[in-house]
């Protein structure tokens, strides 16, 4: 197996499903692991190593987040600010970590993320930026949108892009509670970047 599909060696912070050692993995569990970090991920990080316990899941889950992460019709920066909304709605830390860096390279103000993780609306979004974070905090909080946030959204992303804005939102979800219920750590040295609400 490839060495970038493995994690450091349990530092004690491994969580409850702690990486698989590539030894120890079924030969499903394998394939899988080798198919996720020869895509675009380039590695077994975040959720997959937890998911390996369930390789088929692991590889149609992995296959919604590709298209989610790097085809979908909503542009980059807006996309990871719908997963940083999901991120803060679920205290999902590791979600956070990751795509708050992935957001910042996209373009996303940092203002905006800071404003997420604060639990508070954003000040200074431009029209498209609080499209998205209306209609995601909509979707998150009442679990659903108002007609007027709905037609917002179908008007400039097309019908298209509302069902990948709630896919992405649904994924992400997902995604959290795995990292939760694993309680897949943050790197050594990272600090906690999100705090209670």
């Amino acid at each position: 197996m490839p060495s970038d599909t493995s994690l450091p060696a349990d530092d004690g912070r491994s969580g409850r499903l702690p990486p698989i050692p590539p030894e120890a993995m079924t030969p499903e569990q394998r394939r899988v692991a080798e198919g996720i970090a020869a895509g675009p991920r380039g590695g077994l990080r975040g959720p997959f190593p937890a998911m390996l316990r369930s390789p088929e899941v692991a590889d149609r889950f992995q296959k919604v987040g590709e298209y989610l992460r790097f085809s979908s019709s909503i542009p980059a920066a807006l996309n990871e600010l719908a997963i940083l909304v999901t991120a803060r709605e679920w205290s999902a830390l590791y979600e956070w970590y990751a795509h708050h860096i992935l957001a910042m390279k996209a373009g996303l103000p940092p203002a905006i993320a800071e404003a997420v993780a604060e639990g508070r609306k954003p000040d200074g979004m431009d029209a498209d930026q609080a499209m998205v974070w209306q209609f995601c905090t909509e979707l998150h909080q009442t679990r659903h949108v108002s007609d007027a946030t709905y037609a917002a959204v179908r008007d400039r992303f097309g019908e298209r892009g509302v069902i990948d804005l709630v896919a992405v939102s649904g994924y992400y979800v997902a995604v959290a509670m795995t990292l939760n219920v694993a309680q897949v750590p943050l790197p050594p040295g990272v600090p906690v970047p999100l705090q209670p609400l």
